[in-house]
């Protein structure tokens, strides 16, 4: 079994979908638009085959996002080593994204940094 995808909605579909695209090597598909009901999304493909969902939805809830929540509360990327994380972490930095943690190893032997991405999700970067 496999995680097919991951869905999460977003105030801003177009300013999500590109910050994966930038950051992450995200494919985008062209979107998809239910007329009747002003739904609208994107599938998000990332090279080993995984993929987020990202939806809009005009009568959708934005309650406030704590970075310790209950449900689902960060995404994880492995970019494939110490030196991609650092770097990656350095330019989400540079561009504005607030570093939480790291680039550091943790208790549990990841190496890893945490940053908040777009609309207050945190993101996790590892090798």
């Amino acid at each position: 079994m496999r995680v097919e995808h991951i869905a999460m909605y977003v105030n801003d579909l177009e300013k999500a979908r590109d910050f994966f695209i930038k950051y992450f090597n995200a494919a985008s598909n062209d979107g998809y638009h239910n007329k009747t009901t002003n739904f609208r999304s994107y599938f998000l493909t990332f090279d080993d085959g995984a993929r987020i969902e990202l939806m809009y939805h005009p009568d959708m809830q934005d309650v406030e996002k704590g970075i310790r929540r209950t449900g689902l509360t960060h995404i994880a990327f492995s970019v494939g080593s110490k030196e991609k994380v650092d770097e990656l972490t350095r330019r989400l930095k540079n561009e504005g994204y607030e570093v939480l943690s790291g680039p550091r190893t943790t208790g549990d032997g990841y190496y890893e940094s945490c940053i908040v991405g777009i609309e207050g999700n945190q993101i996790e970067i590892t090798i």
